[in-house]
């Protein structure tokens, strides 16, 4: 089979389309065919060896695709072959990939496979935050940075359908129209805003109850200046760089917290994890959630795929096509 894979640390450069072996069935496993790919910025933390889970090569990026089940372990009971899911798994840039069912998602009969590989993380990751993290409510109000990304716009959304006061960051005018039409009551242009005084502006310099910052270093330290008493920071990307050092004494000043998320904490606890996908099913069908596809490639073209998440021109999820 074909698969994307890669032996040393590095940008883009270092992936390469090579022919491996299928994957074998392990006692309680899974294999998927895949039929879309999602890149999501993790991969390219991944190749560069700055993720949470490290690379051992010859190893394959990707976390993200959606597919059939091709093969099902005796041991496992609640898959068949044939079957139409979506996956969060490593080793997804691939013609095949061997995963625990754990992370397989069956697929509803009214999700193409498009929107079952650009979904899973995007609304998994926004949801857990908006709603396990935090506890979105009517009346508050929401930042989003980078919110014409996958996850951003999912936030957006969700957000919007909890009741929130939604004002999302992005870095030109094309995008902007984007998140407006996803939803963003306000969206700021950080290319020719600040937007910690656009933020203080938009509400009456009472500030932001809840932050949701992908970015990191450029956006930390304006952020905690413009959350409201009693608000909440959540970071859950370093796009920009990790932040400085946390003084914990600046969140005394108005009783501040920070929070940090990743989604592969939740997998380990099946309530929490059935409720975001049961909620987040529910605004799909709804028509109040869906992710907008930014751009396609090839499998072969995987590199090029990754400059162009890199150049920050995409928006939404960027898929590969195996």
């Amino acid at each position: 089979m074909k698969a994307i894979q890669f032996d040393q640390l590095g940008g883009p450069e270092v992936m390469s389309l090579r022919e491996v072996p299928k994957p074998e069935l392990r006692p309680g496993t899974v294999i998927v065919k895949n039929h879309i790919i999602t890149i999501n910025f993790g991969d390219i933390f991944f190749t560069r060896g700055e993720y949470i889970v490290k690379p051992v090569f010859p190893d394959t990026p990707g976390m993200e695709a959606a597919g059939i089940v091709d093969a099902v372990a005796p041991d496992v009971t609640d898959l068949k072959p044939g079957m139409r899911v979506a996956y969060i798994g490593m080793g997804s840039y691939a013609d095949y990939t061997r995963i625990r069912p754990s992370r397989v998602i069956p697929l509803p009969d009214y999700m193409s496979f498009e929107q079952g590989a650009a979904l899973p993380i995007a609304m998994l990751t926004a949801w857990h935050m908006l709603h396990t993290i935090h506890q979105t409510r009517e009346g508050q109000t929401v930042l989003v940075h980078s919110a014409a990304g996958g996850v951003g716009i999912a936030a957006v959304q969700i957000a919007k359908a909890a009741g929130a006061r939604v004002i999302g960051t992005v870095s030109s005018a094309e995008k902007a129209a984007l998140v407006t039409k996803f939803g963003a009551d306000e969206v700021i242009d950080y290319e020719t805003q600040d937007f910690a005084a656009e933020v203080m502006r938009l509400s009456n310099n009472r500030g932001i109850d809840l932050i949701l910052d992908a970015v990191g270093k450029p956006t930390f330290e304006k952020g905690l200046r413009c959350l409201a008493p009693f608000g909440h920071m959540i970071l859950f990307g370093r796009a920009g760089g990790l932040p400085d050092p946390l003084n914990v004494a600046k969140l005394m000043e108005k009783s501040l917290t920070v929070s940090a998320f990743v989604l592969p904490l939740i997998y380990s606890n099946r309530e929490v994890m059935r409720r975001g996908l049961e909620h987040s099913f529910q605004l799909i069908r709804e028509g109040k959630l869906t992710v907008p596809i930014g751009g396609t490639f090839p499998l072969a073209q995987a590199v090029e795929a990754h400059r162009f998440v890199l150049s920050r021109r995409s928006t939404g999820k960027v898929l590969l096509i195996p």
